[in-house]
């Protein structure tokens, strides 16, 4: 059983599961916790990083769909297993309290629920806008 949820990385919390980076880069600030898993290839790439969100979201679904649901599962379920954990926490850096700020990790959570029928539930202050599916 694999239990996903997104966050960014200074709201995570160590009880809400197993931090997993999902960026290209690593946080440049100290964390209070320690980051031991990173899946690359949840991050978006930098030829589409900075276009339009409507650009974005299409090549980061292509990217996703290239990977498919059976390949991210086999690798967060890899995560789990060394863990001994079935909560993942996907951790990016937007702040989605700033209205301006989108983030992959809300696409992702889309796209994950579009393909499996399994929700990603965002952590946090904004957790109760996404469940009533007013964000991303």
């Amino acid at each position: 059983m694999l239990t996903l949820f997104t966050n960014r990385y200074q709201a995570y919390q160590p009880p809400q599961g197993v931090p997993v980076r999902i960026t290209l880069g690593a946080p440049r600030s100290r964390l209070a916790y320690q980051l031991r898993h990173v899946v690359r290839e949840l991050a978006p790439r930098k030829e589409y990083f900075s276009k339009p969100l409507p650009e974005f979201t299409s090549a980061y679904r292509a990217d996703l769909d290239r990977l498919g649901a059976t390949w991210i599962a086999a690798r967060l379920q890899e995560i789990a297993e060394t863990e001994k954990e079935h909560r993942l926490v996907l951790l990016c850096f937007e702040d989605l309290t700033d209205p301006a700020q989108w983030c992959h990790r809300r696409i992702f959570a889309k796209w994950w629920k579009d393909v499996t029928g399994d929700e990603v539930r965002e952590l946090g202050r904004l957790a109760d806008h996404y469940e009533q599916g007013t964000l991303l």
